[in-house]
């Protein structure tokens, strides 16, 4: 498996939640603007209460702006990024510089998206160099002990977005499935009965979202 410190397992756990929380709330975000230019002005407000963070935003174009591009909001896409760089960077031996250059190309691709006229269009191009990210961990980085603790992290993350956005009950279930056929293959340390109870909860025909939320947050040990 290999022997990797717990600073490292760490960043490598958040590497893989950062880039999937830039991922799927540029998804989010996207749909929101749109919702909100199809006649639906202040729905961001919904959409903060479902991430559960702070409506900070006075607009719809403050929400637009800051929520995607602000530095010195911690929730905006932006950070998260920043924050994905941040833990590649020091990551750099155990992923090796071409992985860390889909990060870099991410970066430099938000920055393209926020003096754009059209940083949707942008935006997407962000996403396409973190999916290029996730591809290319599997072809260069040969420890498998790595991969699988980044892949760890992505899912952690989704189940967690998606049990706040109340994503369909198949969704929830492949989610956490996939989780638990790799958790396992990784030095990474987790609740065994918190596992087993994310397995129950996905399995009742009304699911409990909340309560699956607050699994996954307090799954790692």
């Amino acid at each position: 498996m290999g022997v990797i410190s717990i600073e490292q397992t760490d960043r490598l756990f958040w590497l893989g939640r950062y880039t999937e929380r830039v991922y799927t709330t540029i998804r989010l975000f996207s749909n929101k603007v749109d919702e909100m230019l199809d006649g639906q002005p202040g729905s961001y407000g919904e959409f903060c209460k479902d991430l559960d963070i702070p409506n900070i935003y006075v607009s719809d174009e403050d929400f637009q702006e800051r929520y995607a591009f602000a530095k010195d909001n911690e929730n905006s896409i932006f950070s998260n990024l920043n924050r994905a760089y941040d833990n590649a960077i020091v990551l750099r031996e155990s992923i090796g510089s071409e992985t860390l250059s889909y990060i870099q190309l991410a970066i430099y691709e938000m920055n393209k998206a926020e003096q754009s006229a059209a940083p949707l269009l942008e935006l997407q191009k962000v996403q396409d160099n973190i999916l290029a990210f996730w591809g290319i961990t599997d072809d260069l980085i040969d420890s498998e002990n790595v991969r699988n603790i980044i892949k760890v992290g992505k899912r952690v993350e989704r189940i967690d977005l998606y049990a706040r956005l109340k994503q369909p009950k198949k969704d929830m279930v492949r989610e956490v499935q996939r989780l638990a056929g790799r958790i396992d293959r990784c030095s990474v340390k987790y609740d065994r009965s918190r596992l087993s109870q994310l397995k129950k909860l996905t399995e009742e025909d009304e699911l409990n979202y909340y309560q699956i939320v607050m699994e996954i947050e307090n799954l790692m040990v």
